[in-house]
């Protein structure tokens, strides 16, 4: 999985940060943060069978648009931002709508969106908006256990597939996903503090020999 990670990236060559918002990878996130409304309303419609589809492919498109922006070379300041906060925002709705379609144990929404919603209130505070940091493998393996261990549940509800074993092991998934969640949220409240920190350090004075 770690390798995975960071697939695209080219060896000996360093990462160029585009200004522009217009690159493949950042229409990929688009497109894919656009799929969350459609498998809401396909669950609301239990249409459980287009909904697994719609979650699988906002699942799998996470992990293209970084490939792509690496290997095109497309990394951009938007997608810096825009990718974690689509991932966050498409993993609290889904969360969410799991819980209330009884999909999934309550406890799935608090450790996914207390911690957020203490994020973003950090950020603001001490920002002013993002902090701009760089996502950590923890946060994107995090993702990875979270929309595997989802989909696995939703099958369920499949005709056709209601095996016991998908909501053992889709539970087990995604309570190790949670688990991530909640140290990378850990993670993250050090590295903005200490982000802060340095930002509003007073330099220190060396006092000049006479």
């Amino acid at each position: 999985m770690i390798k995975l990670i960071g697939a695209g990236s080219r060896p000996g060559r360093g990462e160029r940060v585009l200004d522009t918002f217009w690159t493949l990878p950042n229409l990929i996130t688009i497109l894919r943060f656009l799929g969350v409304p459609l498998f809401v309303w396909f669950i609301a419609r239990d249409s459980y069978g287009p909904a697994f589809v719609t979650l699988v492919i906002i699942g799998s498109t996470d992990w293209v648009d970084g490939y792509l922006a690496r290997r095109l070379d497309q990394v951009s300041r938007t997608g810096k931002w825009l990718d974690p906060v689509a991932d966050r925002l498409a993993l609290i709705i889904v969360a969410i709508v799991f819980v209330v379609d009884q999909i999934a144990p309550s406890w799935l929404v608090w450790t996914i969106v207390i911690p957020d919603l203490i994020l973003i209130a950090n950020s603001l505070i001490l920002f002013g908006g993002s902090p701009n940091l760089p996502v950590s493998n923890i946060g994107k393996i995090r993702t990875a256990l979270l929309l595997i261990g989802a989909p696995m549940l939703l099958l369920q509800r499949v005709p056709g597939f209601g095996y016991e074993w998908l909501i053992i092991v889709g539970n087990i998934v995604l309570a190790t996903g949670c688990a991530g969640h909640i140290a990378a949220f850990a993670g993250y409240m050090r590295a903005s503090w200490r982000k802060y920190r340095l930002q509003n350090a007073v330099p220190v004075r060396t006092p000049h020999a006479s």
